[in-house]
């Protein structure tokens, strides 16, 4: 990786030449890109956890703020104002792809962090970024999503999203051995890398990580997850919410299929073969054929029984919640799928 010209030394305050101490290297500047919307409760902390950072280098944060209806607007315009490395600009549509782009062109630096509103970086997350980006070679390095809930839903859900049963076997949700992957939670991207392929695909409102991270892939890059890097994710905060995210991702992961022929497997299909499987038995065991009746039923029974083993550990209130969140992702997940119209994520024609 070429040094920024903003490189430090992880040793600035050594004599004036002296000999190189053991360890001396240069570490290149980073910037952190983050955009944001209604993001009041969480912003002050997931901006503190990234200016904090245990990083020898130069470090920007870019904040692409969207029309916010709660005091997000006005928390980042008061951070901003306490520090001078936190660069606040606006994204008038609000969208993710849209906000990224955005603050990725307002940004200055050759390293590119990506970080979400409700994400809570640990301490050496940058420095590991950097490190593993640097000896691997790989054009995106990601870590574990680690999920962790306050409330008791919330705290149901984080074990959901931490488990094979709830989101399958992708290592950025449940761990696993460093090494090449086909997508990674948030990234740290080469610059040269994103303006390969054109930046975030504006038309992808969900999915639009593994979209972009398909596209490096595509023209020779990597992808690399490290369990090194590990960040705090906050849940969504109740049922009809996490419905709500659960179903647009299931919409927009149908249209990278579409538009990326083969990249569909087992794991993406799951969800909507129970929901159809559900429709089906509930249908005709209704109609009088009671032996369909086994597909929902053998569906709620391995809820139940799974929810039983993966809830181990947790607290009363949050273990009886969890079989209602697994079915709420699986299903929600699935109903989006399987409904995702055909010209979701097509560009809108031109008034004439």
């Amino acid at each position: 990786m070429n040094p920024s010209p903003h490189a430090q030394s992880a040793h600035p305050d050594r004599e004036p030449g002296a000999g190189p101490a053991a360890g001396d290297r240069t570490w290149p500047a980073v910037s952190v890109i983050m955009p944001v919307l209604n993001e009041e409760r969480h912003l002050t902390d997931a901006v503190r956890r990234i200016l904090d950072q245990d990083y020898p280098g130069e470090l920007e944060l870019v904040l692409a703020v969207g029309p916010s209806r709660d005091r997000t607007e006005e928390i980042a315009s008061r951070l901003s104002a306490e520090d001078p490395r936190l660069v606040v600009v606006p994204n008038p549509t609000g969208r993710t792809p849209q906000g990224l782009n955005i603050a990725i062109k307002a940004s200055q630096y050759s390293i590119i962090v990506r970080v979400d509103g409700h994400s809570l970086l640990p301490g050496d997350y940058v420095r590991a970024a950097v490190e593993t980006m640097e000896e691997t070679g790989a054009d995106n390095v990601g870590g574990i999503m680690a999920a962790e809930g306050t409330t008791p839903f919330e705290k149901a859900v984080a074990r959901a999203m931490t488990s094979k049963l709830g989101v399958g076997n992708a290592r950025f949700h449940t761990g696993g051995e460093a090494g090449e992957v086909e997508t990674v939670y948030l990234g740290t991207f080469r610059r040269s890398a994103l303006e390969r392929v054109g930046y975030y695909d504006e038309t992808f409102v969900r999915a639009q990580d593994w979209e972009m991270n398909h596209r490096i892939r595509q023209t020779g890059g990597r992808i690399f997850f490290t369990p090194r890097m590990r960040v705090t994710y906050r849940p969504r905060p109740n049922l009809r919410a996490l419905a709500r995210q659960y179903f647009h991702t299931g919409r927009w992961r149908r249209v990278v299929g579409r538009e990326h022929q083969g990249t569909l497997n087992v794991r993406y299909l799951a969800p909507p073969f129970a929901v159809a499987g559900i429709i089906v038995g509930t249908v005709a065991g209704a109609a009088g054929f009671w032996p369909a009746f086994v597909l929902p039923g053998g569906y709620a029974l391995a809820i139940i029984a799974g929810a039983a083993v993966e809830g181990r550990g947790l607290p009363v209130s949050a273990w009886l919640r969890l079989p209602l969140v697994l079915a709420t992702m699986h299903l929600s997940w699935g109903v989006g799928f399987l409904t995702s119209p055909p010209r979701l994520g097509q560009p809108t024609p031109a008034k004439p």
